[in-house]
């Protein structure tokens, strides 16, 4: 049996973790003010007039203000100078002042009544106005539902619209210092859950009760819960985000474990594979092919080489194996890797096509996971962030098929 895996109850495994939430500092007004000074210099650098936050990570981004998305308008629009004024439901009013770490009016709309007329009254008295020979150039929010645009779009004459992302993503890609300790401390706690859950294992134990106690843990250790969970044992292993039955842990059995967490709204992911049992000589020759992958496409990471480098690297290393090409199976059927801050995958991301050049402050997924159709599938999956001298990993990358925590280095 692997060093970690089993051993202990579900009881005995929660009583050795702790709350590990004591130093996390959140975000403060300071960074949200910087925030938008850089946004509204990026807005003035590139002539455009305002953006619209919807609600969501980019609303929470620039204001604090957490709201999940819905079928009513909730959001902030940025002007390029002055400041930024928020869009919300009259009886969400308070609950928006609550919320938010950025001052702003806040103005209101009735049920009855259109918030994006509103929107453009607001533009209006932010003094963007609306001009049909020189229109105004106003980014709307990339994740904003399309009918909401649309409705935006059917009453506004004399503004170019584009995708704020031209903005925002030049902000979020690149993780200050406190954005960096709160997902350092995210990983290191799903990390502890991690082995936690490993060490409860038993030969009959479902995904379901396994998934149950990693939500248990996550909470134990300070979190919400567990932002996502997937725990998949034997064939199941080699489809990536699962299948739709519970499956019962037997003796040899491949165990993909992937789960995480969030902190002050940044989040972990994390993903460990190991066999329950002694592996056969197959599993091990492809879970080392697995980390050699991974190692491949975290040195391939450098300051200023474009994303796809690192995905190209992990391929070059399963194909001298005999895996792939491309995206055939056996082999990796998905990119390596993905952005990761306030949303789980946010951009840019390790896939080729993407040219978005390394930079300090940027953090991604490093997984580029092996399926083999029906026998089993291995994913480990660490994330790194970019500094001035290279990338550092979050977590240390699982050790081996036979000490998958390093608990014996």
């Amino acid at each position: 049996m692997a060093l970690g895996v089993g051993g202990s109850t579900p009881e005995q495994a929660l009583a050795r973790l702790a709350n590990m939430t004591a130093r996390a500092e959140p975000i403060g007004l300071g960074e949200y003010q910087a925030r938008i000074a850089k946004a509204q210099a990026l807005m003035c650098e590139r002539g455009v007039a305002a953006i619209y936050l919807n609600a969501g990570s980019n609303l929470r981004y620039f204001t604090g203000v957490k709201w999940s998305p819905s079928e009513r308008m909730v959001g902030a629009i940025l002007p390029a100078k002055g400041a930024l004024a928020y869009i919300a439901p009259a009886f969400e009013e308070g609950t928006i002042r609550d919320f938010r770490e950025v001052e702003g009016v806040i103005h209101s709309w009735q049920e009855h009544e259109s918030p994006y007329r509103l929107l453009l009254d607001i533009l209006q008295g932010l003094g963007v106005e609306a001009d049909p020979v020189a229109p105004p150039v106003v980014g709307l929010c990339p994740s904003m539902a399309f009918f909401m645009f649309d409705g935006i779009r059917r009453l506004a004459q004399g503004y170019d619209f584009i995708d704020a992302a031209a903005v925002i993503d030049p902000c979020r890609f690149h993780k200050s210092a406190t954005e960096l300790a709160l997902m350092q401390q995210a990983k290191d706690m799903t990390l502890e859950v991690h082995k936690a859950a490993a060490s409860i294992l038993r030969e009959g134990i479902s995904t379901l009760e396994v998934a149950e106690f990693i939500h248990q843990a996550h909470r134990k250790v300070g979190a919400p819960g567990s932002t996502f969970c997937i725990v998949l044992f034997g064939e199941a292993s080699a489809f990536p985000h699962g299948v739709k039955h519970a499956q019962v842990l037997k003796d040899g059995d491949m165990v993909l474990i992937d789960t995480g967490c969030q902190l002050h709204g940044y989040q972990s992911d994390i993903t460990r594979s190991y066999v329950f049992g002694t592996p056969s000589e197959r599993q091990r020759s492809f879970w080392n092919t697995e980390k050699a992958a991974q190692q491949a496409a975290f040195e391939a990471a450098r300051l200023g080489a474009p994303c796809q480098v690192v995905d190209a690297a992990a391929r070059r290393c399963l194909e001298a194996a005999g895996l792939g090409p491309e995206y055939q199976l056996p082999g990796l059927p998905h990119r390596t890797g993905h952005g990761i801050g306030l949303d789980i995958h946010e951009g840019p991301y390790l896939v080729r096509g993407d040219g978005t050049p390394l930079a300090e402050g940027m953090c991604f997924s490093n997984e580029p996971m092996i399926c083999v159709p029906g026998e089993f599938g291995i994913r480990l999956e660490d994330h790194f962030y970019m500094t001035a001298e290279g990338p550092r990993w979050f977590t240390q990358p699982s050790h081996s098929i036979d000490d998958p925590f390093g608990l014996n280095v």
